[in-house]
Protein backbone atom coordinates (compact mmCIF):
# COMPACT_ATOMS: atom_id res chain seq x y z
CA UNK A 1 0.00 0.00 0.00
CA UNK A 2 0.96 3.51 -0.49
CA UNK A 3 2.63 5.13 1.99
CA UNK A 4 0.78 8.61 1.48
CA UNK A 5 -2.87 6.58 0.80
CA UNK A 6 -1.43 5.19 4.21
CA UNK A 7 -1.06 8.40 6.07
CA UNK A 8 -4.29 10.45 4.75
CA UNK A 9 -6.29 7.09 5.91
CA UNK A 10 -4.73 8.01 9.05
CA UNK A 11 -5.83 11.72 9.30
CA UNK A 12 -8.97 11.74 7.26
CA UNK A 13 -10.48 8.60 7.02
CA UNK A 14 -11.19 6.49 3.87
CA UNK A 15 -12.84 9.12 0.91
CA UNK A 16 -16.51 9.20 0.96
CA UNK A 17 -18.36 8.01 -2.09
CA UNK A 18 -19.62 9.75 -4.31
CA UNK A 19 -20.06 11.97 -8.03
CA UNK A 20 -17.86 15.11 -8.87
CA UNK A 21 -19.49 17.52 -11.61
CA UNK A 22 -17.65 20.02 -13.25
CA UNK A 23 -19.15 23.60 -14.75
CA UNK A 24 -17.93 26.17 -16.69
CA UNK A 25 -20.29 28.59 -15.87
CA UNK A 26 -22.47 29.74 -12.95
CA UNK A 27 -25.41 29.06 -14.52
CA UNK A 28 -25.36 25.92 -14.82
CA UNK A 29 -23.53 25.20 -11.55
CA UNK A 30 -26.78 27.20 -9.94
CA UNK A 31 -29.38 25.14 -12.05
CA UNK A 32 -27.55 21.96 -10.89
CA UNK A 33 -28.12 23.44 -7.18
CA UNK A 34 -31.41 24.29 -7.68
CA UNK A 35 -32.49 20.50 -9.31
CA UNK A 36 -30.45 19.02 -6.62
CA UNK A 37 -32.57 20.82 -3.71
CA UNK A 38 -35.73 19.60 -6.24
CA UNK A 39 -34.88 16.42 -5.67
CA UNK A 40 -34.23 16.65 -1.67
CA UNK A 41 -30.49 16.42 -2.01
CA UNK A 42 -28.80 18.62 0.64
CA UNK A 43 -25.37 16.98 1.40
CA UNK A 44 -23.82 18.48 -1.51
CA UNK A 45 -20.64 20.45 -1.49
CA UNK A 46 -20.16 23.55 -3.82
CA UNK A 47 -16.69 24.85 -5.44
CA UNK A 48 -16.21 28.43 -7.00
CA UNK A 49 -12.85 29.85 -7.84
CA UNK A 50 -14.38 33.28 -6.83
CA UNK A 51 -16.76 34.31 -4.21
CA UNK A 52 -20.48 34.53 -5.25
CA UNK A 53 -22.48 37.40 -3.04
CA UNK A 54 -25.54 36.62 -4.14
CA UNK A 55 -26.85 35.31 -0.81
CA UNK A 56 -25.54 38.63 1.79
CA UNK A 57 -27.33 38.94 5.13
CA UNK A 58 -27.22 42.37 6.74
CA UNK A 59 -25.88 40.90 9.90
CA UNK A 60 -25.22 44.22 11.47
CA UNK A 61 -28.36 46.22 10.36
CA UNK A 62 -31.11 44.56 12.67
CA UNK A 63 -28.88 45.31 15.67
CA UNK A 64 -28.33 48.90 15.22
CA UNK A 65 -32.13 49.47 14.05
CA UNK A 66 -33.40 48.27 17.44
CA UNK A 67 -31.11 49.88 19.13
CA UNK A 68 -32.62 53.15 17.79
CA UNK A 69 -35.72 52.60 18.54
CA UNK A 70 -35.10 51.49 22.01
CA UNK A 71 -33.35 54.72 22.66
CA UNK A 72 -34.68 57.17 20.21
CA UNK A 73 -32.48 60.40 19.75
CA UNK A 74 -33.24 62.33 16.84
CA UNK A 75 -30.11 63.83 15.46
CA UNK A 76 -29.69 66.19 12.86
CA UNK A 77 -33.88 66.05 11.74
CA UNK A 78 -33.56 62.66 10.43
CA UNK A 79 -36.25 59.42 11.55
CA UNK A 80 -34.91 57.22 13.80
CA UNK A 81 -34.58 54.20 11.62
CA UNK A 82 -32.65 55.63 8.93
CA UNK A 83 -30.21 53.88 6.99
CA UNK A 84 -27.27 55.96 6.67
CA UNK A 85 -25.95 56.80 9.90
CA UNK A 86 -25.59 53.13 10.37
CA UNK A 87 -23.75 51.70 7.29
CA UNK A 88 -20.05 52.41 8.77
CA UNK A 89 -21.78 50.52 12.43
CA UNK A 90 -22.77 47.63 9.81
CA UNK A 91 -20.27 47.29 8.28
CA UNK A 92 -18.25 47.28 11.67
CA UNK A 93 -20.82 44.60 12.90
CA UNK A 94 -20.54 42.51 9.88
CA UNK A 95 -16.39 42.36 10.14
CA UNK A 96 -16.83 41.54 13.77
CA UNK A 97 -19.53 38.96 13.47
CA UNK A 98 -17.78 37.29 10.67
CA UNK A 99 -14.32 37.02 12.63
CA UNK A 100 -16.08 35.73 15.88
CA UNK A 101 -17.92 33.26 13.79
CA UNK A 102 -14.87 32.18 11.46
CA UNK A 103 -12.93 31.48 14.73
CA UNK A 104 -16.11 29.43 16.24
CA UNK A 105 -16.36 27.85 12.76
CA UNK A 106 -12.47 26.52 12.83
CA UNK A 107 -12.61 25.76 16.58
CA UNK A 108 -15.52 23.58 16.03
CA UNK A 109 -14.10 21.76 13.42
CA UNK A 110 -10.62 21.17 14.96
CA UNK A 111 -12.69 19.53 18.28
CA UNK A 112 -14.92 17.65 15.70
CA UNK A 113 -11.82 16.88 13.69
CA UNK A 114 -12.07 15.50 9.66
CA UNK A 115 -11.70 12.02 10.81
CA UNK A 116 -15.71 11.61 11.40
CA UNK A 117 -16.44 13.21 7.99
CA UNK A 118 -14.12 11.31 5.56
CA UNK A 119 -12.92 13.36 2.57
CA UNK A 120 -14.37 14.58 -0.26
CA UNK A 121 -13.63 14.61 -3.99
CA UNK A 122 -11.86 17.94 -5.29
CA UNK A 123 -10.17 19.12 -8.44
CA UNK A 124 -7.50 21.64 -8.73
CA UNK A 125 -9.32 23.30 -11.84
CA UNK A 126 -11.64 25.07 -8.73
CA UNK A 127 -9.41 27.27 -8.03
CA UNK A 128 -8.59 28.68 -11.35
CA UNK A 129 -11.41 28.75 -13.33
CA UNK A 130 -13.89 26.05 -13.00
CA UNK A 131 -16.91 25.61 -10.66
CA UNK A 132 -17.97 22.05 -8.98
CA UNK A 133 -20.51 20.09 -7.36
CA UNK A 134 -19.52 17.25 -5.37
CA UNK A 135 -22.66 14.84 -4.16
CA UNK A 136 -22.50 12.02 -1.85
CA UNK A 137 -24.30 8.69 -3.16
CA UNK A 138 -23.28 5.55 -3.07
CA UNK A 139 -23.20 2.99 -5.86
CA UNK A 140 -26.83 2.36 -6.37
CA UNK A 141 -27.44 6.44 -6.55
CA UNK A 142 -24.66 7.52 -8.50
CA UNK A 143 -26.23 6.93 -11.49
CA UNK A 144 -29.34 9.13 -10.81
CA UNK A 145 -26.69 12.06 -9.50
CA UNK A 146 -25.05 11.68 -12.88
CA UNK A 147 -27.62 11.68 -15.00
CA UNK A 148 -28.74 15.16 -13.02
CA UNK A 149 -25.38 16.71 -13.32
CA UNK A 150 -25.34 15.94 -17.04
CA UNK A 151 -28.43 17.27 -17.95
CA UNK A 152 -27.66 20.53 -15.48
CA UNK A 153 -24.57 21.20 -18.28
CA UNK A 154 -21.63 19.80 -16.35
CA UNK A 155 -18.62 19.97 -18.79
CA UNK A 156 -17.33 16.29 -16.88
CA UNK A 157 -18.81 13.72 -14.46
CA UNK A 158 -17.10 11.57 -12.64
CA UNK A 159 -17.45 8.68 -9.61
CA UNK A 160 -15.14 9.71 -7.20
Amino acid sequence: MNPLTMVRDLFHGPPTPGVLGVFGHLDATVDAVKQLQAGGRDDYTVYSPLPRHELEDAIGAWLTLYMSNDWPVQVGGKPIGSIPPYVVIMFEMTVLFGALNTLLGVALNALRGARRRGTIAYDPRFTNDKFGIFVPAQAADAGKVEALLKGAGAEEVRRA
